[in-house]
């Protein structure tokens, strides 16, 4: 079996997001950036598929500039066999992205695509439903556990009600929550041998994709600081604080 792991680089979650000055989105420049979470689990889910012999090759692809790099040397050494950059410059939309992942795709004719069920920087959670869309490819998102069965998979979701599991065929797209395991840190010797891996860097132009962005952003704002609390000395205050929240709240 062979899979596809996309990746995104991303501000990293230890960082306090700042918006930009002129409100056209959030700040990057000088801003420590790694690996989406939620593709950090997809990348251990296809490794550890391959060390279980369920898959031959693991293939990472990830659109962005050329400091998305860093992203893709990561997945190297925690154990996949090479890497696509797909340069890009600026923001695309996710149905651009879509697309590019299609085409790459059509291209490596994987088994099986996965990918983080959504990247923390716009938390949009569409690019896994919109390939699978465009391939015409069974999907199972929110996956907190995958298991190869005969010429499928079993998936266990994560929903509203609890945890479901369905049996999907190959080749699908499965997103990967943060449930599904617990991501390896790749240790300097593996570092190393990431970087004697093959990394092709291609443009988007090579793939014919119409990227042209349908949506404008107006303005990015940061959301409003939160107020501090109150402590109340005991239950009749605290009901009482609760009732005239409760006709301030009426009265709007």
């Amino acid at each position: 079996m062979k899979i596809l792991v996309a990746v995104k680089r991303v501000v990293d979650h230890a960082v306090r997001v700042r918006v930009r000055p002129d409100r056209s989105g959030v700040e990057t420049d000088n801003v420590r950036m790694s690996m989406n979470p939620f593709d950090k689990h997809a990348v251990e889910a296809a490794v550890a598929l391959n060390e279980a012999g369920r898959a031959d090759e693991i293939v990472i692809v990830s659109i962005g500039p050329k400091q998305a790099n860093d992203v893709i040397l990561t997945a190297l050494a925690m154990g996949a066999h090479r890497g696509i950059l797909i340069e890009a410059e600026g923001r695309l939309e996710t149905l651009a992205v879509a697309k590019l992942l299609k085409a790459a795709a059509d291209e490596e004719r994987p088994d099986l695509v996965l990918l983080g069920k959504q990247a923390v920087d716009d938390d949009s959670n569409h690019v896994g439903q919109m390939l699978a869309g465009l391939l015409d490819w069974p999907q199972a998102t929110f996956a907190s556990g995958i298991k190869v069965v005969g010429n499928g998979l079993e998936v266990t979701r994560e929903v509203e009600f609890g945890r479901t599991t369905i049996a999907i065929p190959l080749p699908a797209v499965v997103t990967a929550d943060l449930r599904l395991n617990m991501p390896r840190n790749a240790g300097l010797p593996m570092v190393m041998r990431a970087r004697q891996k093959p990394l092709t860097v291609r443009s988007i132009a090579e793939f014919g994709v119409d990227i042209a962005p349908r949506l404008e952003i107006e303005r990015v704002s940061p959301p409003p600081e939160r107020e501090g609390g109150r402590i109340v000395t005991g239950v009749s205050e605290l009901a009482a604080a609760i009732t005239a929240e409760l006709s301030q709240l009426e009265t709007l």
